[in-house]
């Protein structure tokens, strides 16, 4: 089995009917289906034209992941993430738990600090209820332009983030994005390159983290999580043979190169399993 636990509804050109065709393809049998809702001000227009309905309730609104789910039943994982700053945030997420379904706390991707007390106290509420937490982490990188922002940055930085993971201690949460892949190399770049490259460095915050917090998962996804990897195969086969068990397979795409890359490394079969598909059943169980 492999469940991809990280995309998107009407993302990068592909409706539904061009979503699962992508899946069978690629012989993918589950797809965790995350929303991302923020203020309009706080996401790149830039985004505009990889997704569909960007506006109210998004970029990507909670009714985009539910209309997916409803006509293609058993294809899909509901994730969905509320604005935790809202007063309603965490009747929001209860109320998305109890009526459709949702499995999943995320896309969180905002313009503010991830251990802001509103975001902790929706973060432990995500604990009480056992469902993971999906963060997006980016740095400050000027986009040479004062309107419509000078950056788009988000959560805060890694030490906002270990201080949330290590807050909310009964919360499974998984990092994701540029921000937090950086931090496998213990060098300087994190917040100078979006994707760095060259061997990775002994200290990186994110091995530290990992082996300090047992709440704390990677979310695989993405070019970032793809470049943390191949940026050094040697290292990234270490890496994943020590935290096995909190790694999770995911694309945030619809290429291929997250399993060509992965089943080049010669790991053992049932580490594979663990990433492809045991690792998120044990999150999100099929049938509960």
């Amino acid at each position: 089995m492999i469940i991809d636990a990280h995309n998107h509804p009407d993302w990068h050109g592909h409706n539904l009917e061009r979503f699962l065709a992508n899946m069978e393809k690629y012989n993918i049998d589950k797809t965790w289906l995350l929303s991302w809702v923020s203020p309009q001000d706080e996401w790149n227009p830039g985004t505009i034209p990889v997704i569909c309905d960007a506006g109210p309730g998004g970029p990507i609104p909670f009714s985009r992941c539910l209309s997916y789910a409803e006509r293609a039943p058993g294809k899909f994982v509901l994730g969905y993430a509320p604005d935790p700053r809202k007063p309603d945030a965490v009747d929001r997420l209860a109320a998305s738990i109890d009526i459709y379904g949702v499995k999943v706390c995320g896309e969180l991707k905002l313009r503010m600090m991830y251990d802001n007390p509103d975001a902790l106290r929706l973060f432990r509420y995500c604990g009480k209820r056992k469902i993971p937490v999906v963060v997006h982490i980016d740095y400050e990188f000027d986009t040479g332009r004062r309107y419509p922002r000078p950056n788009y940055w988000y959560g805060g930085g890694i030490e906002a983030f270990q201080r949330a993971v290590a807050a909310c201690p009964e919360t499974i949460f998984l990092g994701h994005a540029p921000g937090f892949w950086a931090h496998i190399s213990g060098d300087d770049k994190y917040d100078k390159e979006t994707y760095p490259t060259g061997k990775v460095l002994p200290g990186g915050k994110l091995i530290e983290m990992l082996r300090t917090y047992p709440n704390l998962y990677c979310d695989l996804s993405a070019g970032s999580g793809l470049n943390a990897l191949t940026r050094d195969p040697e290292y990234a086969k270490e890496f994943i043979l020590e935290f096995q068990d909190r790694i999770l397979y995911g694309r945030d795409y619809f290429d291929n190169k997250h399993q060509e890359f992965l089943n080049s490394l010669g790991l053992p079969q049932e580490v594979l399993e663990k990433i492809y598909a045991g690792n998120a059943l044990r999150l999100v169980p099929l049938g509960e």
